[in-house]
């Protein structure tokens, strides 16, 4: 009986000592869906690029730059280059509209009113935050952002639908820098 004993406690032993194996799972899911989100967004950004091409192209007289933040613009008023550039904090004061690629107006200046935003700690879309970041104090400049830039997929729940790519023109009114306390 002693042996019978022995013998299961070292079983007992033997087995309690296997290390633990991982779980595997019941199903497996692949990267499909972000992939085909990719190229969906790749064919549509190529789309909204050629539209843009199109309208570029259509006036040659106009002297378009492209932005390294994936958008175009150009310039209705121009000033020197003394000027500085909004900087992180700095209090920018707007006025803009807002249009689709084929020239109907969303939002007029008088439904955007004047805007008083902090650069980089308020809310506002992607482009336009990133434009104004481009511009000096008296400077009236036309974006071109794609759907991506603009309100993307979700739109903006009231005029702007999903993925529409918008033209807005903008005039930087002002820029306060804010004095810091010591």
């Amino acid at each position: 009986m002693r042996k019978i004993v022995v013998l299961l406690t070292l079983f007992v032993v033997a087995v309690a000592c296997k290390s633990p194996e991982a779980r595997r799972p019941i199903s497996s899911k692949t990267g499909s869906f972000i992939d085909q989100s990719v190229i969906r967004n790749k064919k549509l950004y190529a789309k909204e690029k050629s539209h843009f091409e199109k309208l570029m192209k259509a006036n040659p007289d106009v002297e378009y730059v492209t932005s390294q933040n994936g958008f175009w613009y150009y310039y209705n008023e121009k000033v020197g280059d003394t000027l500085t550039k909004p900087q992180f904090g700095d209090i920018v004061n707007f006025d803009y509209d807002v249009k689709t690629i084929d020239g109907l107006t969303i939002y007029s200046k008088s439904d955007t009113k004047t805007q008083t935003y902090i650069m980089d700690k308020q809310e506002l879309f992607t482009g336009l935050r990133e434009g104004l970041k481009l511009m000096k104090t008296g400077e009236t400049v036309t974006f071109m952002f794609p759907s991506q830039k603009a309100f993307g997929y979700y739109g903006d729940n009231n005029r702007i639908g999903m993925n529409v790519p918008l033209i807005c023109k903008v005039t930087l009114n002002s820029i306060t820098t804010p004095k810091t306390i010591n």
